[in-house]
């Protein structure tokens, strides 16, 4: 596990963000039995309100899951003229080798084969809680699990993009040093602006972003434990200033019912993506 050098993501181009939403953001709608919403919805409903693109989540979709639902999914996406901008899996990789571990690392390659079924480049996938070993063996660990999964996902055509939720991965430092660990080609950073909680959680994210190859949007931010409304705009500009080309996608974890609050943060997300950027600005 000797490290590399981790250098930034090299993109041509001026920066581009694009507008989308996680499915995640109406989870009070698509769980239940029935659920309120269906994934055919929640594709509809983005249309609706303007985005560009969706980011699907494992959790959402009917069991069983078959091949003609996939391209059922990916059709109308096409239709409404929504970008599949990636898939999300709820997978735990600080596990020590075993039966756990290799249930996992299976999820994950599944995940990966309907991630590729539909069209989606990345998949995002969580390193997990600190196990009984500590937090830097439980590093060591989702170190192992992405090098055993980066080849399928090379196979496959898509990236796994790993998240920043706490547990074993919580501040810039431990998401890099895993990054500088692993095969770098098809293994990346999926930046959450609502994941840091330090004195400064702007500088988390400029520290972040170079890196990124997918972004989770939230309404606010935590700083050492307090919660405040998100600055789009200083969000948009940092993502620009590392020549960030990809999709802001909005996460929505708020009180507010869903259908009435997440149209409104599209919108904010909009205008901050549309401002013009100053590549040396802040």
């Amino acid at each position: 596990m000797r490290p590399r050098s981790l250098q930034p993501i090299a993109r041509a181009g001026a920066p581009m963000l694009k507008v989308g939403c996680c499915a995640y953001s109406y989870r009070d709608y698509l769980v239940g039995a029935p659920p309120r919403m269906t994934v055919e919805g929640f594709l509809d409903t983005c249309a609706e309100i303007g985005c560009d693109g969706v980011e699907l989540t494992a959790y959402y979709f009917p069991a069983p899951l078959t091949p003609s639902y996939l391209l059922r999914v990916a059709r109308r996406c096409f239709l409404l003229g929504l970008e599949i901008t990636g898939t999300a899996v709820g997978n735990n990789f600080a596990l020590p080798p075993g039966p756990e571990r290799s249930a996992q690392l299976n999820l994950v390659r599944l995940w990966l084969d309907i991630s590729a079924e539909l069209g989606a480049p990345c998949l995002r996938v969580f390193a997990g809680p600190v196990p009984h070993g500590g937090a830097h063996r439980g590093r060591r660990w989702v170190i192992e699990c992405l090098e055993e999964c980066a080849p399928y996902a090379a196979e496959r055509g898509v990236m796994l993009a790993l998240v920043i939720l706490g547990g074993v991965v919580g501040t810039p430092s431990e998401i890099l040093y895993i990054l500088q660990r692993v095969p770098q080609e098809w293994v990346a950073l999926k930046l959450d602006t609502g994941n840091f909680d330090s004195a400064d959680p702007y500088a988390d994210l400029e520290a972040c972003a170079p890196y990124a190859v997918s972004t989770h949007v939230k309404t606010e931010i935590r700083r050492e434990g307090m919660a405040e409304p998100a600055d789009m705009a200083r969000i948009a500009q940092l993502l620009a200033n590392a020549g960030y080309r990809g999709y802001l996608n909005l996460e929505y974890e708020g009180d507010a019912d869903a259908m009435t609050a997440v149209p409104p943060a599209i919108q904010a997300m909009r205008a901050a993506v549309q401002q013009p950027f100053n590549r040396h600005g802040t």
